[in-house]
């Protein structure tokens, strides 16, 4: 494929590309970031393609990640399994060290955040907390500092106030079970989901009395 660059040419689809012309003939596509250092002219080896495009690799793959982190912030891991699915592991490497380095990834940021969403959207314990974020690849040191402040009570306590208006016309064992089972599929203590449903049905009971004497 080696030969003199005749042309470059921005791709109509995508302007931060370009395709290159070797000896008048379309030889390969290139980031602009890349083909902005050749010129038209300029001679091109097997081994100058060779390297132009495993850099063009790494480009793509750094555009998907960054495709792939606009939707929410992610994981070293969660990048790492996205890519593989289409680059090279020396590629992949290359853009998640770049990443780290823009600020962009970063794992103890990634599991404070996970856990601050998880507590104000949909409160769970501490335990299957854990369990997302082993599953996601966070190591346990950035697990343990983004669940120190996890109070798992509340937690529970808030993650019941959001269910218990669906059971409002259950009777006691009803109540109680229907409540435990939802508390325990969030990975709640059957000490805390205990003391969490007897506080829910003593309320309901003392709101139901005062309703009574009306």
């Amino acid at each position: 494929m080696a030969g003199t660059i005749t042309a470059l040419v921005a791709q109509k689809r995508n302007k931060e590309r370009v395709n290159i012309y070797l000896d008048g003939e379309f030889a390969f596509g290139l980031a602009m970031i890349e083909a902005l250092k050749l010129h038209k002219g300029q001679k091109l080896s097997d081994e100058d393609i060779a390297r132009l495009q495993a850099l063009d690799e790494i480009e793509k793959a750094h555009e998907r990640a960054l495709n792939y982190l606009s939707y929410r912030p992610r994981s070293v891991d969660e990048v790492r399994r996205n890519l593989s699915e289409k680059y090279p592991e020396p590629a992949i490497e290359m853009v998640l060290e770049r990443l780290e380095r823009a600020g962009l990834l970063d794992d103890q940021a990634f599991a404070r955040f996970w856990v601050e969403n998880r507590d104000q959207f949909k409160p769970r314990s501490e335990r299957a907390l854990r369990y997302e974020l082993r599953q996601k690849g966070i190591d346990d040191a950035d697990i343990d500092l983004a669940l120190e402040a996890l109070d798992e009570a509340d937690a529970a306590r808030r993650a019941a106030d959001d269910q218990v208006r669906r059971y409002r016309h259950a009777d006691e064992e009803t109540f109680r079970k229907r409540m435990s089972d939802f508390l325990a599929r969030r990975g709640f203590s059957y000490g805390i989901i205990r003391d969490v449903v007897d506080q829910l049905w003593d309320e309901r009971s003392s709101q139901t009395d005062t309703h009574d004497h009306l």
